[in-house]
Formats: C-alpha cells, sequence, structure tokens
C-alpha cells in the first residue's frame, strides 16, 4: 500500500477528522448496543481505516442507505459503507467491494409461491425499501410494476404481516431472522440479486478513492475482513477476494 501523507489525510478528512457515515438499514451491517452505540462490521472496518490513515473519527448516523446516498455531494461524510449501484455512483466513487451479501425474498404464510422467479411473474405485490440497493435493481427489472415502496423495513413487515403485499425484499440474513418469527413464512430460492458492498467517498477525493481499493484489497487478502465478518457472526466466504 501506498505510505499516508499528510496530503492524503487532507483528501480524506478536510476537517481533520475522518467522518464515517453509517446506514443502519443494513442490520447484518451495523446495528447497535445497549447504550446506543454503533456497532458491528463497518464500524469495526472504519477504526481500521481511520488507525491506518491515523485520523481521529466521528460516526455520522442515518437509517437508511437513502439518508446517506442523497447527502453525498452536501459535505456531510468523508466515507460511506454502501452496496455498489450505477445510480450511486454518480456522486459517490466505490473501492472495490470487501463482501458480498444475498438479497431474497420473505415471503407471507398465505402466499402458496415457493419460488422467487414465480413470485415475480405471477404478478404479487412485494414490499421493498425506497432507495435501497436491492429496489434500485429491482426497479430496473421486470415486475417494477409491482413494487410496493416503504420507508424502512419494519414497515414493510408491518404490511405484510396484514397481507398488504405478498412477499418482501430484503437482505437474505435479515430475511432469514424474519421469517423464524413468523409461522409459515419463508424465505424463497433463488436469491433475486447479489449485492456488493463497498466504502465511497464523495465523488472528486481521487486519491482518497484509490487508497479505499487499496485499503479494502489489504484486508482481505491478510484475513483482516474474515476475521471483522466472523467476530459479528458471518462466514468468512463472504469476502469478496482480491483482484
Amino acid at each position: 500500500m501506498r505510505r499516508v501523507t499528510d496530503q492524503l489525510r487532507r483528501n480524506f478528512a478536510p476537517t481533520g477528522t475522518l467522518r464515517v457515515a453509517l446506514n443502519h438499514g443494513n442490520r447484518v451491517l451495523v446495528s447497535r448496543d445497549e447504550a446506543g452505540r454503533a456497532k458491528g462490521i463497518t464500524v469495526d472496518i472504519a477504526h481500521a481505516l481511520a488507525e491506518r490513515l491515523e485520523l481521529p473519527l466521528t460516526f455520522v448516523e442515518k437509517e437508511r442507505a437513502i439518508d446517506v446516498s442523497s447527502i453525498a455531494s452536501h459535505d456531510i461524510y468523508d466515507i460511506c459503507f454502501l452496496a455498489v449501484d450505477l445510480e450511486r455512483a454518480r456522486t459517490i466513487d466505490f473501492s472495490q467491494p470487501y463482501i458480498r451479501i444475498e438479497g431474497s425474498y420473505l415471503v407471507a404464510p398465505l402466499c402458496g409461491t415457493t419460488d422467487a422467479r414465480t413470485l415475480v411473474s405471477e404478478g404479487h405485490k412485494v414490499g421493498t425499501v425506497e432507495g435501497s440497493a436491492y429496489t434500485l435493481d429491482l426497479s430496473r427489472k421486470a415486475g417494477a410494476e409491482n413494487l410496493v415502496l416503504y420507508p424502512d423495513i419494519d414497515t414493510a413487515l408491518k404490511c405484510m404481516d396484514r397481507d398488504e403485499v405478498a412477499a418482501i425484499a430484503g437482505i437474505r440474513n435479515v430475511m432469514e431472522v424474519q421469517a423464524c418469527m413468523r409461522k409459515g413464512a419463508r424465505v424463497v430460492e433463488p436469491p433475486f440479486m447479489e449485492i456488493l458492498q463497498a466504502i465511497g467517498t464523495p465523488v472528486g477525493r481521487s486519491e482518497a478513492a484509490q487508497y479505499l481499493t487499496e485499503f479494502v484489497t489489504d484486508m482481505a487478502r491478510s484475513g483482516r475482513t474474515g476475521e471483522i465478518l466472523e467476530h459479528h457472526g458471518i462466514s468468512a466466504s463472504c469476502v469478496v477476494g482480491p483482484t
């Protein structure tokens, strides 16, 4: 990896503190402890990056991905943790992905569908979270007209429980947990997409953007990313290897 210089630090953090945007909508990657402090995979990776850069850090905590992506040009944060998406890439430069997770459908008990492809072809209403990576992806595919947008996953789940939609689109790990809490609900195969998570920085910070990919590659190659995932109950096999 390149040597960390004062110029690189300024490119990353013009204020002198690394401002890290967290998306609490992705419960696989970040959550809160009993005291309300952020914890999780992205928190640990952010600390590792700040340590490499020898910068203090602070968290800019948001509840949804769209709350992070929509303010990329507002000078509110220096780096963020989001799924890679072409629309987001207009304002965010993404590193190489560091982890892959799956997008899957959670089907309500009263819906007879057993196959994800049938769910779409039969025209069932599918609830999904506005601005999420999987919503952006699904909105470009067949069946987009059957998507019902909700502000957050909890609202979407409540509406599925009231049979307002036949299924919910979401992150597989989260959908599996929710399926266990609902008799008759299940996650159907196959997953509808592979979600590649990366570290981003606002467009225009080219030196920082290049360093982020070097950092992600080094973390994967050294096994550090895998260790962080395993510590938080996620298989190290989800790590995206160096390219």
